[in-house]
């Protein structure tokens, strides 16, 4: 990942880790799809489930940034609703 690119997902994760403790809750992230326009609690759920490789219940940075990666051109239209 290129520095642009490692700041962009640092802002991303920022704006989805609201509690700013490194890690991703249900919560947070079912508040943050909500502002996207999403965030039943079905989606939530199997999208924490797809994104929390280590079944530890939260998305940790890692596991956050292998998204980003995967999946640059839907993060970068993320951004632009909740980097506002």
């Amino acid at each position: 990942m290129d520095d642009e690119d490692k700041a962009e997902c640092d802002r991303i994760f920022g704006a989805f880790d609201a509690n700013s403790d490194g890690k991703i809750s249900a919560t947070e992230f079912g508040e943050a799809l909500t502002k996207l326009g999403s965030g039943s609690t079905t989606e939530v759920q199997t999208m924490m489930d797809a994104l929390d490789t280590d079944g530890d219940g939260y998305i940790c940075y890692e596991e956050f940034s292998s998204f980003y990666n995967a999946n640059k051109s839907l993060m970068k239209d993320v951004a632009k609703i909740l980097l506002v």
